[in-house]
């Protein structure tokens, strides 16, 4: 039996043998609202819970000032986040009166500090227990001082491996914390399939009360959880469902949370094996929510980094604050500026990311944004993917006066102003603005083309035709609605090439669910209708093929005579997109040899590639160069 935390003002235990402590997660689901946060305290209490929470940031203490200003220097998933944190966040006076409320109402207030400045303020409050988000399971100097408050934490364990939760036990250990943790998966919905559930089991080897941080939707899955032997249920509520914001539609409405401890359904989808695993959006959003080392002045090369020169801030681009010990002493070989990340090169001698056979037949490229673009040249591609933001269809860039001798190739914009972009959509509104999204990016095409001289500028579409939920729908109407936006455009001489799509895509931070444009008859008869090639991402090929017993041999020939560029990645599962060359299912001599006749364009598309110098994208084409025929 595990160790049990003890809430001394209402003198309430955590632990095994005791009633699971039940969470309401209010989070930031009162949409910047005081009225709306007071009444998800009355949804908390009605419902019988033990607490409570909200979170509590300063954005100025977690990222920097430039990123603040023009989050378009970040990734997508980025300035898809800081306006939402922005209009989410409360006042001091009005976090007082919730904690006030909350002791009226006989409910314990709880809330997530995500900086040490949210912290001391925090510490005015009522607060018997801290919460930590899955973020900060690796911050050591904040939990140092949470720590120090004497209160409990239970930290939430998303978008950790099992050795990063060991480091943080141990870490928390030696300081004598009394803590519990939360199994959690980092995305909003998570999908039934990826909860992983039995990972609880393997938890309890830490000797410390272990719960379940629920973001799928419904309320079996938290029933089942407890079954396993969690003795903490955070769940996530809200007013409406259909409420603007990126937690809706993975909370529990009013009804929701009164029957969550008596819904058992969902149980054996969500069982899972007991190993702890990283989706592919986790991966990603670990790099957008966490934090990383920085530089808090500049640095010349040759300096030996101490403890003065290095504070945490977002996003989780650089080296983990976990590793703080290991870059103390380090010598640095390369210049560093106030605010840039430290790296994992940053630990080791300095290595050169090279590619070594750059003589392929078929002519190549790399994925690039317009902040790394200039870095990602001087790998010298033939050609170069940028793929955009909504911002960047308005955003004034300065070229040299010499053309670059690459071909550009566009990747579209995959949302605007928080929705995603569906040329399928059965929501007029959402269509037009789709429509009008993607004519700008055509328009930004050509305003970019007298700058790149190695051929004509194609783009890359993702049409849409995804829903949150796995939905009937009319395919055929879907397809028939995209064909008709597709002729409202002007397309000026661009050549528009639609993707292939996976069949649980990551959007917006979660799982959604792919209705077209997955299957090779439905990409021939789009792109037969409207006389356009086709982009064939190789990962979501197999994914969809997996998810439906099909051999990828076969769909890929299906394919193979409308296809002009292709996406080069590996696959596992249903949902693993973007796998390294060789880590996941793909029999690649056999594509390639399928492939290895026709005249085409591509580039390798491995999750988060481009960090560290392309450094991902660099691996793909030096395993791809095994293979002569490509």
């Amino acid at each position: 039996m595990g160790k049990t935390l003890f809430l001394r003002k209402s003198e309430r235990q955590i632990g095994d043998g005791q009633p699971c402590f039940i969470i309401a997660e209010a989070g930031v689901n009162h949409n910047g609202s005081l009225k709306m946060a007071l009444q998800l305290v009355d949804v908390a209490v009605e419902a019988g819970a033990d607490a409570v929470k909200f979170q509590k940031r300063e954005l100025k203490e977690l990222y920097p000032t430039d990123l603040l200003e023009n989050p378009n220097l970040a990734e997508w998933s980025f300035q898809y986040m800081l306006p939402i944190l922005k209009e989410t966040e409360l006042s001091y006076d009005e976090f007082r009166e919730i904690d006030a409320y909350c002791r009226k109402r006989g409910i314990r207030f709880m809330c997530t500090p995500w900086d040490e400045q949210s912290l001391a303020f925090l510490e005015e409050l009522s607060i018997e227990v801290y919460k930590v988000a899955s973020a900060d399971l690796i911050n050591f100097p904040l939990l140092e001082r949470i720590v120090a408050t004497g209160k409990p934490l239970i930290l939430s364990t998303g978008m950790a491996s099992l050795e990063e939760i060991q480091c943080t036990v141990e870490f928390l250990n030696k300081l004598e914390a009394s803590f519990a943790l939360l199994h959690c998966v980092s995305t909003y919905p998570a999908p039934f399939e990826n909860l992983n559930l039995r990972f609880i089991e393997t938890m309890k080897q830490f000797d410390v009360p272990i719960g379940y941080s629920s973001h799928e939707r419904g309320i079996a899955i938290p029933v089942a959880a407890v079954a396993l032997g969690a003795c903490i249920v955070e769940k996530h509520i809200t007013l409406d469902r259909t409420l603007p914001g990126p937690d809706h539609p993975a909370s529990l409405e009013p009804s929701g949370i009164q029957k969550l401890v008596r819904d058992i359904r969902h149980l054996e989808q969500a069982m899972g094996m007991p190993e702890k695993q990283l989706s592919a959006m986790e991966l990603i959003n670990r790099q957008t929510l966490r934090k990383s080392l920085v530089a808090k002045t500049d640095l010349k090369a040759d300096t030996v980094v101490t403890r003065e020169m290095i504070s945490v801030r977002g996003p989780g681009k650089g080296l983990s604050p976990q590793r703080l010990n290991e870059l103390l002493g380090c010598t640095l070989h390369r210049d560093v500026r106030a605010g840039d990340y430290f790296l994992e090169q940053d630990l080791r001698s300095p290595e050169t990311v090279t590619i070594q056979n750059e003589h392929f037949h078929h002519r190549w490229g790399l994925k690039a944004r317009f902040h790394d673009l200039i870095n990602i040249l001087e790998h010298k591609p033939k050609l170069v993917e940028l793929h955009f933001s909504e911002h960047d269809v308005d955003h004034a860039v300065e070229f040299p006066s010499t053309p670059y001798p690459q071909q550009l190739f566009i990747h579209a914009p995959e949302f605007y102003e928080k929705r995603l972009l569906d040329l399928c959509s059965v929501d007029d509104n959402q269509r037009e603005r789709s429509i009008t999204l993607l004519q700008k990016t055509i328009d930004k095409a050509v305003e970019l083309q007298p700058h790149f001289s190695g051929g004509p500028i194609n783009i890359v579409i993702h049409v849409g035709g995804m829903t949150m939920d796995d939905t009937q729908v009319d395919h055929g109407q879907m397809l028939r609605r995209a064909i008709e936006s597709f002729r409202l455009l002007d397309t000026k001489g661009m050549i528009l090439l639609p993707e292939n799509l996976p069949p649980r895509p990551w959007y917006l931070g979660g799982q959604w669910h792919q209705q077209t444009f997955m299957r090779a008859e439905e990409m021939l008869e789009f792109c037969q209708e409207l006389g356009v090639g086709m982009t064939l991402d190789l990962s979501h090929a197999q994914l969809y093929c997996t998810a439906h017993n099909i051999r990828l041999d076969e769909y890929v020939r299906r394919c193979l005579p409308l296809v002009r560029h292709m996406h080069f990645a590996d696959a596992s599962g249903i949902d693993g997109e973007g796998v390294q060359i060789g880590e996941g299912v793909i029999h690649w001599e056999e594509i390639i040899e399928i492939i290895s006749q026709k005249d085409f364009t591509w580039v390798p598309e491995i999750w988060s590639g481009h960090l560290n110098n392309a450094e991902g994208f660099v691996e793909a084409l030096n395993r791809l160069a095994a293979y002569p025929k490509l």
